[in-house]
């Protein structure tokens, strides 16, 4: 069995935003490393999952509330068709995303985890959470200037840098790579190959 769910980042306008399948025993460690690849992430910053108010991440003693393990808590155990749970990455720059399960897929044609659909590319790391993004988005949209803060913020951006860019095949061929790796360390037959 499989999960569709759809990741939307909150607080950014228009919405940015990835429908995703799953397989339903994948771990929320899983999870996130399929929002990290699906959204364009870079995994730089920590993140946690909350679930019917309970809050799951990696386990760290340096931390001051325990949350449950993230890596052995499976998807199948903790929700269902319609549940919505919050993924938060960066506690700086607060990228809350909530994850809506949309349905079960009792078959699935193509390899998991897969991208669906999506809309607009991923905010850039460390670019101030949901307002700073916007305060860069309306910078850049701005006439084209020699403001030398608008040179800076052109060039920490990216030439190439489109707030409208969607690269699907991409997404797939990443996240393909990086399970099949995952698959591959965990079977030590297939490794030897």
């Amino acid at each position: 069995m499989a999960y569709q769910l759809k990741i939307t980042l909150e607080s950014v306008e228009p919405p940015i935003w990835r429908r995703v399948v799953v397989p339903s025993e994948f771990t929320l460690y899983d999870l996130h490393r399929v929002v990290q690849i699906a959204m364009g992430w870079e995994d730089s910053h920590l993140h946690d999952f909350t679930i019917k108010r309970k809050r799951y991440a990696l386990p760290d003693p340096d931390e001051f509330d325990e949350a449950e393990d993230e890596s052995t808590a499976q998807l199948d155990g903790l929700v269902r068709p319609r549940t919505t749970f919050t993924y938060l990455y960066d506690y700086g720059d607060s990228w809350r995303h909530a994850i809506l399960v949309e349905k079960t897929l009792d078959e699935v044609e193509r390899p998991l985890p897969a991208c669906l659909d999506g809309a607009r590319a991923c905010p850039p790391e460390d670019s101030g959470g949901p307002w700073g993004y916007a305060d860069k988005l309306q910078a850049l949209a701005g006439p084209e200037s020699d403001d030398e803060d608008t040179q800076e913020l052109r060039e920490w951006l990216g030439a190439d840098f489109d707030p409208e860019g969607f690269d699907l095949d991409r997404i797939n061929r990443n996240l393909q790579k990086a399970f099949r790796a995952t698959k591959a360390q965990a079977n030590p037959k297939k490794r030897r190959k």
